[in-house]
C-alpha cells in the first residue's frame, strides 16, 4: 500500500515575518517566500508550514487573530497566498497552515460582541461572575504566561477566560456555533488548496 504523501515528507516551519523582505520594509511577507520556493525545493523541502498569517493586532506574534479570513497586511494580500500555494504546487510541495482555535485577539469582532450578554456571541467565549459578588476571579486558575487567566470587564459585570495573555480570550468550545466556525474556517482554506494545519495548542481546546 501506498503511504500518505506526508508520511515521508520533509516539513520546514517559516516564520513569515522574519523569513524574507521582498519589498524592504524590514518585515517578511508572502511574497518574499514565494521568491524562496526554489530554495526550499532544493534544499528537499516537501511542505511548508506557515506560522499564522491572519490579520492580527500581533500582541503574540500572530497567534492573537482578529479576522480568519484576512491576511496580515504587513504580509500580504489573500491574491499573494493563493499565489503561494499555486508556486508551491508547481513544485510539488503544500502549504500546511497554523490552526489557532483556542482562542482569538480580543479585537475579534466575535469577543467585542460577546461584551453584550444578550448577544449570541457571548457564548462564543468563556464568561462567568466572579466571587464575591464579582470582585474576584471565578477560580484560582493562571495563565501559562504570567498572573491569572481571568479578566474582569466592568461594562459586562463578568470575568473571562484567557489561558494565554488577557488579548487572548478563549473560545467556548462547548457552544456548537463555535465548532461550525472552525470547521467553516478549515473549509475554506481547504478550498483554497490548502494542505491541511498545525492546530495550535489543540489539547487546551476543553475546558
Amino acid at each position: 500500500m501506498k503511504k500518505p504523501f506526508w508520511k515521508n515528507a520533509v516539513v520546514y516551519q517559516i516564520y513569515p515575518r522574519s523569513f524574507c523582505d521582498s519589498n524592504g520594509d524590514g518585515i517578511g511577507d508572502i511574497p518574499g517566500i514565494i521568491s524562496k520556493l526554489d530554495y526550499l525545493k532544493d534544499l528537499g523541502v516537501d511542505i511548508l508550514w506557515l506560522s499564522p498569517i491572519y490579520e492580527s493586532p500581533q500582541f503574540d506574534i500572530g497567534y492573537d487573530i482578529s479576522d480568519y479570513y484576512k491576511i496580515n497586511p504587513e504580509y500580504g494580500t489573500m491574491e499573494d497566498f493563493d499565489r503561494l500555494i499555486a508556486e508551491a504546487k508547481k513544485r510539488g510541495m503544500r502549504i500546511v497552515m497554523d490552526l489557532v482555535a483556542n482562542h482569538t485577539s480580543d479585537r475579534h469582532p466575535w469577543f467585542q460582541a460577546s461584551k453584550d450578554k444578550n448577544s449570541p456571541y457571548h457564548d462564543y467565549y468563556v464568561w462567568m461572575d466572579g466571587k464575591d459578588g464579582g470582585k474576584r476571579p471565578p477560580n484560582n486558575w493562571t495563565s501559562n504566561f504570567t498572573g491569572p487567566a481571568w479578566t474582569y470587564v466592568p461594562e459586562t459585570g463578568q470575568w473571562y477566560l484567557h489561558i494565554f495573555a488577557a488579548e487572548q480570550p478563549d473560545l467556548n468550545w462547548k457552544n456548537p456555533k463555535v465548532v461550525e466556525e472552525v470547521e467553516n474556517i478549515i473549509r475554506f482554506y481547504l478550498d483554497k488548496g490548502v494542505y491541511g494545519f498545525r492546530c495550535d495548542v489543540i489539547n487546551q481546546i476543553w475546558k
